[in-house]
C-alpha cells in the first residue's frame, strides 16, 4: 500500500527544486520570450524569493536560465555570451523545447556546443510540458 500523506521527503520535486535554485540566489533570464512557459518561472521566483535579473544586470551572478530555441542562432554563441556575468563555479541551465515540439534543439547539438563554449553537460530534467532543462558548468580548473 502506498499513501501521499505523511512525514518525510515530498514525493516529487518541483522544477525549481529540480534545478537545485535555492532562496538568495541571483539567477539570470536570457532568451525569454512569448513561448516561455510562466509558471516555470514563477516557481523559480518562488524558489530564490526574488525576481530574476536580465543581461543588463551588470554584475555575478549565481545560475543562468537560457531558454534556447533551434532558430535563435549559434548554440555556442549563446553559450558563451552566458558565460558572461556567471560566478565561478556557477551553472548555466540551458532551457529547449522537449524534442517534437516546434523549435526543440536536438540533444546531440547541445552534446556538442557545450564543449567548444567551454562547458561540461550535467544533468537534464524535464520542467514543464513543453520544455527540458540541461545543466552546463566549466569544468574546475586547479587552483
Amino acid at each position: 500500500m502506498s499513501s501521499t500523506v505523511g512525514g518525510g521527503a515530498a514525493p516529487t520535486a518541483g522544477p525549481a527544486e529540480r534545478l537545485g535554485l535555492k532562496p538568495g540566489m541571483v539567477i539570470q533570464e536570457l532568451g525569454w520570450d512569448s513561448d516561455t512557459d510562466d509558471e516555470l518561472r514563477v516557481a523559480i521566483e518562488d524558489a530564490i524569493d526574488a525576481d530574476m535579473v536580465d543581461g543588463d544586470y551588470g554584475n555575478v551572478v549565481d545560475a543562468v536560465l537560457l531558454w534556447w530555441r533551434s532558430e535563435d542562432g549559434d548554440l555556442v554563441d549563446g553559450l558563451v555570451d552566458a558565460l558572461t556575468d556567471l560566478v565561478g563555479g556557477g551553472s548555466i541551465w540551458l532551457l529547449t523545447p522537449k524534442v517534437g515540439r516546434a523549435n526543440s534543439v536536438d540533444p546531440a547539438d547541445i552534446a556538442e556546443a557545450a564543449p567548444i563554449a567551454g562547458l561540461s553537460q550535467t544533468t537534464t530534467a524535464s520542467v514543464s510540458k513543453d520544455w527540458m532543462a540541461t545543466r552546463l558548468v566549466a569544468p574546475k580548473t586547479p587552483a
